[in-house]
């Protein structure tokens, strides 16, 4: 089932790969993720589901000294990276087993993808085994905001939008594992991880989640 899964999120990100930077949001989210990010100390990003590479475009911006590595399952994503930041190394992989040295990176990131992995625990193990001691994780989820944040209107994602607004996915979302800072706090804890902050965005007609996490020692 998780090759078949993995089949299908390969086809539709590569077929998104060429107009996946023209999308406002994804390079808005990228920025901001960038700037939340806490770089101090860091040396090696590690983008996990990179994509087209915007989060590491964005950290670039910020610190060009940074070593910059992304992995994502989609070649035609990877394509588009590679010509945009050719600086940065991107190799060809899957979350559950990142083609990454154990302890090597000071900072890992994620961006919208966790709802798309199968089982999320071997994914927070793997952040845990490549990250190095000190360093920091960043997600960026799709988020039910509560109210006092944002707009609060009902949050409706994107996979469950009317037709047109976004293709069938091919495989099956798990966003209410992510969608409350309580929700990821209590996932992320079965890796061994707790949330350090947060807070709620709206970019475009999305509500996100961007939290920094840390392994318990």
């Amino acid at each position: 089932m998780t090759d078949e899964r993995n089949a299908a999120i390969r086809e539709r990100f590569d077929g998104r790969a060429a107009e996946y930077d023209d999308n406002a949001m994804h390079r808005a989210l990228a920025t901001a993720v960038a700037e939340f990010a806490d770089l101090d100390g860091v040396t090696t990003a590690l983008d996990v589901a990179t994509g087209t590479g915007l989060v590491l475009r964005a950290l670039a911006a910020r610190d060009p000294r940074l070593e910059l590595v992304g992995v994502d399952l989609s070649p035609g994503m990877l394509e588009v990276a590679r010509r945009a930041l050719p600086a940065a190394r991107f190799v060809e992989g899957v979350a559950e087993e990142l083609p990454v040295a154990d302890a090597s990176a000071d900072l890992v990131t994620c961006v919208t993808a966790l709802h798309i992995f199968a089982d999320p625990l071997p994914v927070f193990e793997e952040f845990a085994r490549v990250l190095a001691p000190e360093g920091s994780l960043v997600v960026a989820v799709f988020a039910e905001v509560p109210a006092g944040h944002g707009h609060g209107d009902a949050y409706t994602p994107p996979e469950q939008r009317p037709p047109g607004a976004v293709g069938a996915p091919g495989y099956e979302p798990n966003h209410a594992s992510f969608a409350t800072p309580e929700a990821l706090a209590a996932t992320a804890a079965l890796a061994g991880f707790v949330v350090t902050r947060s807070e709620f965005r709206t970019i475009e007609d999305d509500h996100v989640l961007i939290a920094e996490l840390a392994p318990v020692d």
